[in-house]
């Protein structure tokens, strides 16, 4: 698919948009005062591939801990600021590599040139982002609610006032919880501006039904090109935003990480237990980082196909399984046996491409 063009801004040492692959963002939901509770919430999220992540700036005391939990911080860090402009100066002092502000509730011109100055002289990037529950209550009025076309203007009105600044250092987000405005917005904004795209479905929902609604939002947008960095909102642990993120990406052929499985529905012909191995096979190769191919199949119609297809793959019998990889059958296992023999196949693939590389 072919990618729509934006102009490249730079997030500490990761280059937003300007063909840079999508990156995957997450944001912390530890009290940001509580320097070692982030911290070690970021290296959990780094573990699972987050490649940005931001984190809540409520009050001075947080601002100022970014300080620390900057240095701990192997990815760029986002200081999300909202209402009082001083926080956003604080965590710029702090070493924050980015900045997100709503323009609905951040104030005036001067406290936004105030931003953008001090934005200016550490070269960090601001990212515009509009909200549907917080738009201007002008707008609001204008267009009878939080439409497409409103939300889009909103960002508009906020980017030209950077632009009037002389401040081209820009991300733009247009969330909304209802997945057909949020499309239609960034539909209409990426025919009209040149910037990176922050792409994601506020407040989607717990794990189950947000990861529905971001998959349909993000992957209709990144299946048309738009898109350069995306966040899917889930309430829970953060970590799953991320495994949820580069599900969407490795579906749409974006990006590669960690295993691709490949897994029947079942039917009436499947003869193994497969849906509890399906889950214990996820479970114990969530650690893999490199992209392999996995097919867990239970009858002998598609499975030794889509088995032999895969890096490495278990197709079921009546009480046992075949093991392949690259193609070729490589073991017969009793269904008990099957998970650790291809956890070990697995692993052994690993260690050949390590030793390789």
């Amino acid at each position: 698919m072919q990618r729509r063009y934006s102009r490249p801004v730079i997030l500490g040492n990761v280059q937003v948009g300007g063909g840079a692959p999508v990156t995957v963002q997450s944001m912390t939901n530890t009290d940001t005062r509580d320097v070692r509770a982030t911290l070690d919430q970021i290296h959990r999220l780094v573990r699972e591939g987050c490649e940005i992540v931001r984190v809540a700036v409520p009050d001075l005391q947080a601002a100022r801990a970014l300080k620390e939990i900057k240095a701990g911080c192997p990815i760029p860090l986002v200081a999300d600021i909202h209402f009082d402009y001083r926080l956003a100066l604080a965590a710029l002092e702090s070493g924050a590599d980015g900045l997100r502000i709503n323009p609905g509730n951040i104030g005036g011109r001067e406290r936004v040139a105030a931003i953008v100055n001090a934005a200016r002289g550490k070269k960090v990037p601001i990212r515009i982002g509009v909200n549907a529950g917080s738009l201007e209550k002008d707008l609001l009025a204008r267009y009878g609610g939080p439409t497409p076309r409103a939300m889009v203007e909103s960002a508009l009105r906020h980017i030209r006032l950077l632009e009037e600044m002389g401040y081209r250092e820009i991300k733009v987000s247009l969330k909304a919880s209802h997945v057909p405005v949020m499309i239609e917005a960034y539909r209409l904004l990426a025919r009209q501006v040149e910037y990176p795209l922050h792409v994601g479905v506020t407040e989607a929902g717990t794990v189950r039904s947000g990861t529905i609604k971001s998959a349909v939002g993000i992957g209709a947008l990144l299946a048309e090109g738009i898109g350069d960095t995306i966040r899917v909102s889930l309430t829970g642990d953060p970590v799953e935003e991320v495994r949820v993120g580069y599900a969407i990406l490795k579906a749409l052929g974006l990006r590669q990480r960690g295993i691709d499985l490949i897994s029947c529905p079942t039917c009436g012909r499947t003869c193994i237990d497969l849906e509890r191995i399906a889950l214990e096979v996820e479970e114990r190769l969530s650690w893999v980082d490199k992209p392999l191919k996995v097919a867990v199949m239970g009858c002998a119609v598609n499975g030794p196909g889509e088995a032999s297809h895969a890096d490495v793959g278990i197709a079921g019998g009546r009480g046992f399984g075949l093991l392949f990889r690259g193609g070729r059958i490589i073991g017969r296992f009793p269904e008990k046996d099957l998970v650790d023999a291809l956890v070990r196949e697995v692993e052994k693939i690993l260690q050949e491409k390590n030793s390789s590389d």
